[in-house]
């Protein structure tokens, strides 16, 4: 009989540190996701009447609406948001231009990047850095604008960006676009050092990763980079660069098999309407959505793991 007590003792005891455990995942995550932490406010009588959280779900909602967010017509978007928006100000109804400034000025000012690295930065755990994917990514432009130029494959205007993700295709941070026009090396070394020094401010170290990439990315310098970086870079062969006889140049098969992880997540992001085909005008507007877009999918996988 005092053996099953203390069976049952230990039992409740483990019970009670997985619901703490529980609890401070919660409470982590709230802490990671305090929008007035990250998103910059205004003293004006609009704020002090609003609610900036329901601000941030209706552009977060728009991300994923049917017709793209930056040029919902007015009639579209009252239909849509009107009831809603309204419910959630306290009887007032918020305007299709109050949702675009906010977005815009949260573009502008850095808030949604910041949003992003810190909540990268608390829960680094639930990522998989035994290695990362690095690839580019197209975007057909309806509206012109920054960064925008004519792509022969494409047969359109385009813009490029690149991406970084984990082994488990969490996409980490993406480069401002350039022009469809260049290839995915176009600036390699200012851009890289972009994507890596997002992952160094959310606190991830980038020295000894494993990265994989295509043969898009296959020249000396880019390699030499890699090296100067303490990163190990597994980049797939271009057989129009040729080889030296003898010359041995590191690639592992196995671990390259990974990167087709980062090909599901660029096709997961086109489930957003908003970033399926590009109609901003602004680049930084256009790299802003994107932030937006892996704070939700982080969020997602967040939730998902404290179900289970």
């Amino acid at each position: 009989m005092q053996t099953v007590r203390l069976a049952y003792a230990f039992l409740l005891s483990l019970l009670e540190d997985a619901l703490r455990e529980k609890r401070n995942q919660l409470l982590r995550v709230k802490k990671a996701l305090s929008y007035h932490a990250f998103f910059s406010l205004s003293t004006s009588e609009y704020h002090s009447k609003g609610s900036i959280f329901k601000a941030v779900n209706i552009v977060k909602n728009e991300l994923s609406a049917p017709s793209t967010f930056p040029v919902l017509p007015y009639p579209v978007f009252l239909q849509r948001c009107g009831a809603g928006t309204k419910e959630c100000f306290g009887g007032r109804r918020i305007s299709w231009q109050g949702v675009y400034h906010h977005f815009k000025k949260w573009a502008t000012d850095g808030s949604l990047r910041k949003a992003w690295i810190a909540l990268l930065k608390s829960q680094r755990r639930l990522l998989n850095l035994s290695c990362v994917q690095l690839d580019g990514s197209q975007t057909i432009c309806k509206n012109g604008g920054e960064c925008i130029g004519y792509q022969t494959r494409k047969a359109a205007k385009s813009c490029n960006s690149l991406f970084l993700a984990d082994r488990k295709g969490l996409l980490l941070a993406c480069s401002q676009p350039v022009s469809g026009a260049h290839h995915d090396l176009f600036e390699i070394e200012r851009v890289f050092k972009e994507l890596c020094g997002l992952l160094q401010e959310a606190g991830i170290e980038t020295e000894g990763l494993f990265l994989n990439a295509d043969a898009g990315f296959d020249s000396g310098g880019f390699r030499g980079l890699c090296s100067e970086m303490s990163i190990e870079a597994n980049i797939a062969f271009n057989p129009r660069n040729g080889r030296a006889d003898g010359e041995y140049v590191y690639f592992d098969e196995e671990l390259f098999k990974c990167r087709v992880v980062i090909e599901h997540a660029n096709a997961w992001l086109d489930s957003f309407k908003a970033l399926l085909i590009r109609f901003e005008t602004k680049a930084q507007h256009w790299q802003a959505l994107h932030w937006l877009a892996f704070i939700v999918k982080f969020v997602r996988k967040i939730n998902k793991k404290l179900k289970h």
